[in-house]
């Protein structure tokens, strides 16, 4: 969607920022990237929307800014 010029950001847990910085190698792509704590699959409701409030503002900022 990014090479067609709609924006996006990549949300990812820290467990696997190096899986996502070889991918991206991989590929020749630099996405917008948010990580998120690690591991989340044990995480209550209000723990999970505790980091989703956390990550919007960055997330929103990622997506609208001009590069």
């Amino acid at each position: 969607m990014d090479s067609s010029g709609v924006p996006g950001v990549t949300v990812v847990s820290r467990g696997f920022v190096d899986a996502m910085e070889m991918q991206s190698g991989v590929l020749g792509f630099d996405p917008a990237v948010i990580y998120v704590p690690h591991p989340i699959q044990n995480l209550s409701a209000d723990e999970l929307n505790k980091i989703a409030d956390d990550v919007i503002e960055p997330a929103l900022a990622l997506l609208t800014s001009k590069e």
